[in-house]
């Protein structure tokens, strides 16, 4: 029974994770400024072209991943963007107590959500995909 619902599980898994991406990458467009200087604050040398690469993996990458087009490739990617930017904006053993449990929290999803873009690099988009099409 899992075997039959291996395409369209996989579907539905890319589009969850990209969702995750996708619409951070347009607010980042909107809001570039305040992006910046979010980065700046953390101490990052060369905000606005952190920013603007952020904007490509989230959005581009992004895209790549929702479509399935490069899949494993765009889930490597945003995999190795996703624990730079945890262990920068999610270190919650440097945060003052009370920020502590929430950057804990957003920590550990971060490290999950790069289990499933590993997962999604290991085994491939799936059929239902641009790449499952091009492979046909």
């Amino acid at each position: 029974m899992l075997a039959s619902l291996q395409n369209p599980l996989s579907l539905i898994g890319r589009v969850l994770l990209a969702l995750l991406f996708v619409p951070a990458g347009f607010s980042k467009i909107g809001g570039f400024a305040g992006t910046a200087g979010f980065i700046a604050s953390k101490g990052v040398p060369l905000p606005e072209l952190a920013a603007a690469a952020a904007i490509g993996v989230e959005l581009g990458l992004g895209l790549l991943l929702l479509v399935g087009f490069q899949t494993r490739w765009a889930a490597l990617g945003i995999a190795f963007f996703t624990v730079v930017i945890t262990f920068i904006f999610h270190n919650y053993w440097a945060v003052p107590a009370e920020q502590v449990m929430m950057q804990q929290l957003m920590f550990f999803k971060n490290i999950a959500v790069i289990g499933g873009l590993l997962t999604v690099a290991a085994w491939g988009a799936g059929a239902w995909s641009v790449d499952g099409k091009i492979n046909a």
